[in-house]
């Protein structure tokens, strides 16, 4: 039986809050002491010197700034199952695994209890600031857009799973997760299932079944919530259908959720005839689609940040006035702060982070182009207001002074403790002589595309890049998937377009004296981006952590020959000529 959401001690976690951020920078040194002497055994930092010393100082004099890359040998040798300490005093014995969209491939990242507890004081410490807001009554209940994925064991049998994975396997999630959460409307097997186009199906089936009592929509990020309800656009007039017989899709053949989905599916054809007739008075743009299938929803919940702000134009088309609230920050590696000011609109949130989650330190982005000697990172209370840094943490999984590539910007503080802004990946992904656009420049030139596709009601679906290097100059290639029929004019201009858009001076100059030959936009077949998602799953990643790779390296050939494959039209940039 599920405990009444009153039982959750909000006023204790946010007291909790409030005294910890107060006290940011003891409770940083508490947190690096605590993590060193636990793990002081551990063949890694027996191997840098330090002897048992746990100040900050001896820290950072005796263990280097690394990347995943740097720890790969350590990482095998736990993969091919050596189980002696070598990154914590106990034997990792599980991995995370990232997305892979990034690099092309997945990266494992060691997972313990220890990174489970805070992932459980993160959701509890969002959900008490989110809840104080947004109340949720005690009979709500959520439409939950989250999937399983695949464990698998390596060689050395350690197991690896996404790291969402990894946090639903946990024997103590349910009961960490009892309080803070409204029950999901879909039954276990259908989150826990290996097919995500039949746990989809029946994530909106199990949502319009239970839709007054539906109170929060949430996804880990934006897209996979947009990625929903374009689904539901095509496949409504069948979810109606099973809801007035009462007997499911036969697109639905595992049998774990044909026995669970029978047990609350059952002939309704007075609700079916009421979402039918609601759809059909939609159909022409879904406007406020949300609201209008799920009358007491309270707000829409993922992340929303970074590589998600671009669906947020179509997610408010979709929501109305049903507010936007973006979850925390982390990645695969481990939890870094928390969104205390849910009213915030994504675009300008901020997340505050936990200082006894981990040890922080943030490297000045001044530093990072190479001219100024040794990287000096600083702490977590000396950082500057305005400012941009790459994040390295030291967490308690056995990551020390790890580069997690993330650039943020300092928006100010609580109490003592910063809120970050996430700005990008701190590896350039457009570059091809002087020439240096970052994802948020690649994201400012689609948005500025857009427009023009906007006013003729039409809509950029999703989007990424490239660079061309098969002869000289090279130039920049990006692809759109675009809702409707654009003309062949409209296309150009959109080229243009895109072309003038990036503003670095490097781009320009190089454009101006031929030095980067005119950008080419590339338009794919409708459906081309739901097959890189189809891809990524293939390889073992979850639909809860897909993004869509914003550049495409030369490490992601598969999803370079996806797109090249579903090319429809070409167009060249005559924006310099």
């Amino acid at each position: 039986m599920r405990e009444n959401v009153e039982e959750f001690d909000m006023k204790k976690v946010i007291d909790n809050f409030e005294r910890i951020t107060k006290d940011a920078e003891n409770v940083q040194k508490e947190t690096l002491k605590r993590i060193l002497e636990e793990n002081a055994s551990a063949e890694y930092l027996q191997k840098l010197g330090l002897n048992g010393r746990t100040d900050p100082d001896s820290f950072k004099s005796c263990v280097p700034l690394v990347t995943h890359k740097d720890l790969e040998p350590y990482i095998n040798r736990i993969v091919d199952g050596e189980l002696s300490s070598i990154f914590t005093a106990k034997p990792i014995t599980s991995f995370s695994l990232s997305s892979g969209t990034s690099q092309g491939r997945q990266k494992r990242v060691p997972w313990n209890d220890e990174l489970f507890e805070t992932t459980v004081q993160i959701y509890h410490t969002s959900f008490a600031f989110r809840n104080r807001d947004f109340p949720i009554d005690s009979n709500g209940m959520a439409l939950n857009f989250i999937y399983s994925s695949k464990m698998s064991q390596t060689k050395g049998s350690v197991v690896a799973g996404t790291a969402t994975a990894n946090v639903f396997r946990n024997p103590g999630y349910k009961q960490a997760m009892q309080a803070i959460r409204s029950p999901s409307c879909s039954p276990d097997a259908v989150i826990f299932s290996l097919d995500f186009h039949q746990s989809l199906y029946c994530h909106l089936l199990s949502g319009l079944i239970f839709r007054e009592q539906v109170q929060l929509i949430s996804a880990t990020f934006a897209h996979s919530i947009l990625f929903a309800f374009r689904t539901f656009e095509q496949i409504w007039e069948e979810l109606c259908n099973d809801i007035k017989q009462g007997v499911l899709s036969s697109r639905i053949t595992v049998p774990s959720i044909r026995t669970a989905m029978s047990e609350i599916l059952k002939p309704d054809p007075e609700l079916a005839n009421l979402i039918h007739t609601k759809c059909l008075n939609m159909s022409n743009d879904w406007h406020g689609l949300i609201p209008e299938i799920f009358p007491n929803v309270k707000y829409v919940q993922g992340i929303m940040t970074g590589a998600m702000e671009p669906y947020l134009k179509k997610l408010r088309h979709y929501a109305r006035d049903v507010p936007l609230v973006t979850s925390d920050y982390g990645a695969s590696e481990g939890w870094v702060a928390s969104n205390v000011n849910p009213k915030v609109p994504p675009e300008l949130a901020a997340y505050v982070v936990l200082p006894q989650i981990a040890y922080f330190e943030f490297i000045p982005l001044a530093q990072l182009d190479g001219t100024q000697g040794d990287l000096k990172p600083v702490g977590l209370t000396e950082v500057k207001i305005g400012e941009e840094y790459e994040l390295v943490f030291t967490n308690p999984a056995g990551l020390y002074r790890y580069r997690l590539g993330d650039v943020v910007k300092i928006m100010g503080f609580h109490n003592s403790t910063p809120e970050l802004k996430f700005i990008r990946r701190s590896n350039l992904i457009l570059t091809i002589s002087i020439d240096k656009n970052t994802e948020t420049d690649l994201q400012l030139s689609v948005d500025a595309a857009a427009k023009y596709l906007a006013e003729e009601k039409m809509e950029v679906i999703d989007y990424t890049s490239y660079i061309d290097l098969s002869k000289e100059p090279g130039h920049y290639v990006i692809f759109l998937e675009i809702s409707g029929e654009p003309t062949d004019e409209l296309l150009g201009e959109c080229c243009n377009c895109l072309d003038k858009s990036f503003t670095d001076p490097g781009y320009t100059s190089s454009r101006k004296v031929k030095g980067i030959d005119p950008l080419e936009l590339r338009v794919v077949k409708k459906g081309t981006f739901q097959k890189i998602l189809e891809h990524f799953v293939s390889l073992g990643s979850s639909v809860s952590q897909f993004k869509t790779p914003r550049c495409v390296g030369p490490t992601n050939t598969k999803v370079l020959q996806i797109l090249c494959d579903n090319v429809v039209n070409n167009y060249f940039s005559s924006a310099y000529n």
